[in-house]
């Protein structure tokens, strides 16, 4: 069985079932993009593994994981006004961390070409909202490509490749999570990679100006607008664009996802309904669109999130005066979750009940049980919120952040009561001490976090002498996301580099009070935290354990075999192990007893001092 990266550098045409994340890989190499540059999130962080399983001696592409999107976005912008096509991918709330400068991209004349790849989350499946990107491409005069499929979405990106470069403008590609994550066989073209310029590109005064000052900003403005709309005119007979005619008075216009929904359900629709598709969702097809509006009585708008196409399309109607009947969204429902073929049904059945068979007649739907979220076997965040907790008093709040520790707010922990996004703890925390003499203030950070978006919140705690505990989550990885380095680790996608340890840095910026410990040790934990409450003033734990999923996955990968802990004769039943530390290898029966489900523990043994009569070992 080749390797994934030996796929990808095929030189002749071949088809191949991959995932829509790792076809992109391919488009990269086959379009001649030079730089890649991202911030870890889900849907999207696949990318990064295809681009890192490719053998170095043969890789064209600069890839680098930076320490956040903005700085990724940068990056990618700073290698195309050089000259280089570039390509930046994160996922949806990446794009917030961005936002300051891609606000700006659409202003700026970009020789080399770039694309931005974003990764939306409709069902908020890997994220704390569902945010819809849409709008920061009409915000920022970008046009956007949206696949239906992991086929599409190979061929839209060399085409966004193509258009990039001759129009010198950046142009996204949004996808969502199934788009990322769906596998399909794909038809791949030849591979031929040429030898590649590197003399630098950057040339100010002929593609500039770069700066966007008052008196030249309303020209950049303009000719990003008559950018956006040359890109209008090309696209109105794109390919991406599909008509499914059957010559019924009643349409539906839709993309995406939503599409290939409707395509599963329209067999169960009793009466034939006519189809536009749009591959390019910004700036939209006018001509296209009124043509289609003008051949139907009646039309629904099916798409997911926010109302972004049924807003122009009926904007458009207005303007030229039509009469057609245009269709939105009926209530909340409709702006929330994936339209999976279910949602699809139960969108059409609120417009046209006549169109559908009832619900009853249709074959029963077996749900899967939900499985709970909770942080893996060994996890060393589990053993800090166990003594972090024995530190606390009940009334005291607890600021959570965004990573694998968030869990702690779920039971048995119950810490981490409120959440905005990526490195906010320490400014809300900073905020909620204010005014305070009564309850303890403790905010929690991951490591990645820290370098992410971290530092800020931590330097205005120690410039405005706040006066409350950060506990910063160590564990050497970014693991929420699949295990990427961080400027913490050592290491890059390259190989070792400079370490940046978190205690000294802390120091330098002038923080006062650090403890730092294993959280394997959990009493000392309990004990250091306990002090750093009770320190008048801004204070850190650093509580550090290496992630054990990664751990156990590089054992098991050396051919070594994990322990196991089991339950021995003492146990009285206090079931402590499952009711306050809560690791998923201990399983309870009805009869009360305790036991230790083999496949799921990993011999770590952090649980056994939590055992309050000694009734855990491990297994010989």
């Amino acid at each position: 069985m080749k390797k994934l990266g030996d796929v990808l550098l095929q030189p002749d045409s071949f088809s191949e079932l991959l995932m829509g994340n790792h076809a992109l890989v391919r488009a990269m190499l086959e379009s001649g993009v030079r730089v890649v540059t991202s911030y870890p999130g889900s849907p999207t962080p696949e990318i990064g593994a295809a681009i890192t399983s490719l053998p170095r001696d043969q890789n064209p592409l600069y890839f680098e994981f930076s320490v956040n999107e903005k700085v990724a976005l940068e990056v990618a912008f700073g290698a195309a006004v050089n000259g280089r096509t570039s390509c930046v991918f994160f996922k949806s709330v990446g794009l917030n961390v961005a936002s300051d400068s891609f606000v700006q991209l659409g202003l700026m004349d970009i020789p080399g070409g770039m694309v931005i790849v974003l990764g939306d989350d409709p069902g908020a499946n890997s994220s704390q909202n569902e945010q819809d990107n849409r709008h920061f491409g009409r915000l920022s005069y970008i046009p956007i490509f949206e696949p239906k499929d992991p086929a599409e979405a190979y061929n839209m990106f060399k085409e966004a490749v193509r258009l990039s470069r001759e129009k010198h403008m950046p142009v996204i590609l949004r996808l969502t999570t199934h788009v990322c994550h769906a596998k399909q066989k794909i038809e791949f073209a030849p591979l031929k990679l040429e030898e590649q310029d590197n003399k630098p590109g950057f040339s100010p005064e002929k593609y500039g100006p770069y700066i966007p000052l008052t008196s030249s900003v309303f020209e950049l403005k303009k000719i990003a607008l008559e950018r956006l709309k040359n890109f209008q005119e090309e696209m109105e007979d794109s390919p991406f664009h599909e008509v499914i005619n059957n010559g019924s008075d009643r349409g539906i216009i839709t993309t995406g996802l939503p599409f290939k929904s409707l395509m599963e359900v329209l067999p169960e629709i009793e009466e034939e309904v006519d189809i536009l598709r749009l591959g390019v969702v910004h700036p939209l097809p006018e001509k296209l669109i009124i043509k289609f509006l003008k051949d139907h009585g009646e039309v629904k708008i099916l798409e997911e999130l926010d109302d972004f196409l049924e807003q122009k399309i009926k904007s458009l109607a207005y303007d030229h005066n039509l009469n057609t009947v245009i269709e939105g969204k009926v209530d909340f429902d409709d702006w929330i979750g994936e339209y999976t073929p279910d949602k699809v049904w139960d969108v059409l059945e609120k417009n046209w009940p006549d169109l559908l068979s009832s619900r009853e007649e249709r074959k029963p739907i077996h749900q899967a049980i939900p499985r709970p979220p909770q942080m893996c076997p060994g996890c060393g965040h589990r053993s800090a919120f166990f003594a972090i907790k024995k530190a606390l008093q009940k009334e005291d709040i607890s600021v959570a952040d965004i990573g694998c520790h968030t869990l702690g707010y779920l039971p048995p922990y119950s810490l981490g009561q409120v959440l905005l996004s990526m490195g906010h703890s320490s400014g809300t925390a900073s905020g909620l001490s204010l005014f305070n003499t009564e309850k303890n203030v403790v905010a929690f950070l991951g490591d990645s976090t820290l370098f992410h978006a971290g530092l800020p919140g931590i330097i205005n705690s120690v410039f405005n002498q706040h006066n409350f505990t950060l506990i910063i989550m160590e564990n050497d990885t970014t693991a929420m996301t699949g295990h990427q380095d961080n400027p913490g680790s050592g290491r890059n996608v390259r190989g070792e580099t400079k370490k940046i340890a978190i205690a000294p840095l802390l120091e330098s910026l002038g923080v006062e009070k650090i403890f730092e410990i294993d959280t394997y040790s959990q009493a000392k934990l309990t004990d250091y935290v306990k002090k750093a409450v009770e320190f008048d003033g801004f204070s850190v734990v650093i509580a550090k354990h290496p992630c054990m999923l990664k751990f156990s996955r590089e054992q098991r990968k050396k051919g070594r075999t994990l322990k196991k802990v089991q339950i021995t004769d003492k146990c009285r039943e206090i079931h402590a192990c499952v009711s306050a530390f809560g690791c998923p290898s201990f399983q309870l029966n009805q009869d009360g007893a305790v036991w230790v489900h083999d496949d799921l523990c990993i011999g770590d043994g952090s649980c056994i001092q939590t055992c309050p009569v000694q009734a855990i070992e491990i297994k010989k």
